[in-house]
């Protein structure tokens, strides 16, 4: 009967919630925080993380994720720590930080704040482990938070700055009124293709084009899907009001070509970008004479 009122007197002793526990870890940290962000600064320098920052930069930003932290983990809440997280992504992306030094400054903190934790309570493990078990989760939660964070920012960037590239190697150049020239170099894919197509006719009806000449010399091969895109653009060009020349072509995307059954007659194309200038100013009805005889004119 003695021991079975004692497992019951243990079982009636309420245990701390995790909440307070949390409430504890966080007064802890922010009594400790100068010590431990510093202790955190120094020790994201010896591990050769963020190193096209400086260590003023590294210790304002630890300084800040830090107050972060500890704010998510006082809360339970994460919004404050993800638009950070994008800010600070947003900065320290075009300075060449990687998403491994990102997760690298976070697991040092973690590890930063519960070596601390140790210190604190080694003399009470029972309460250490329950510290631990309230911690742990909201610490995985916000490495998360934080790196995922990072990540998104930085396939943003890397789609901005795959369209750009898209956007200037495919210029839609005018060379004079209601003549646009369009040089294509490189691999051709589905999605540059249809990029291409719209930059076009975009083109085409702002600049009011009547023709439009389509340099593919610098293509050095083209499979049947885009070839048939090619055809495509060259049709939905024609709808707006233009003629297109089509110049540069190697045997291999004729050879695509005719292997997809396009009528060549029904393509204007010229051997070389200069011929097909020519044939384009022809069709615009301008004249052009050798310099020479020019002058004898005048």
């Amino acid at each position: 009967m003695k021991g079975e009122r004692s497992q019951v007197d243990l079982k009636q002793v309420p245990s701390e919630s995790t909440a307070m526990l949390l409430r504890e870890l966080v007064t802890h940290l922010r009594q400790q925080r100068t010590q431990l962000r510093e202790e955190w600064a120094q020790r994201i320098t010896e591990a050769r993380l963020l190193t096209a920052m400086t260590k003023e930069e590294i210790f304002a930003e630890a300084t800040s994720v830090y107050d972060n932290y500890v704010e998510a983990l006082e809360t339970g809440t994460f919004e404050a720590l993800q638009a950070y997280a994008r800010n600070l992504s947003e900065r320290i992306i075009p300075r060449g930080v990687q998403t491994d030094e990102v997760v690298g400054i976070v697991l040092l903190l973690r590890d930063v704040l519960a070596r601390s934790l140790f210190a604190r309570y080694h003399a009470d493990f029972d309460k250490l482990n329950r510290i631990l078990d309230a911690y742990e989760p909201a610490a995985n939660r916000i490495a998360i938070t934080v790196a995922v964070g990072f990540v998104q920012e930085r396939e943003r960037t890397i789609r901005e700055q795959q369209e750009a590239i898209r956007e200037l190697s495919t210029p839609v150049l005018q060379v004079r009124e209601r003549l646009l020239i369009l040089p294509i170099i490189g691999v051709i894919d589905p999605q540059r293709a249809r990029q291409l197509t719209e930059q076009l006719l975009r083109g085409i009806r702002t600049n009011r084009a009547r023709v439009v000449v389509i340099d593919i010399t610098g293509v050095a091969a083209m499979d049947s899907n885009v070839a048939n895109h090619l055809v495509l653009t060259v049709e939905a060009s024609r709808l707006l009001g233009a003629t297109v020349i089509v110049t540069g072509l190697s045997p291999e995307i004729a050879q695509t070509l005719v292997n997809i059954g396009v009528d060549l007659t029904k393509m204007n194309t010229v051997g070389d970008l200069q011929g097909g200038i020519e044939e384009a100013e022809r069709l615009l009805g301008y004249k052009v004479e050798p310099v020479e005889k020019q002058e004898q004119t005048n």
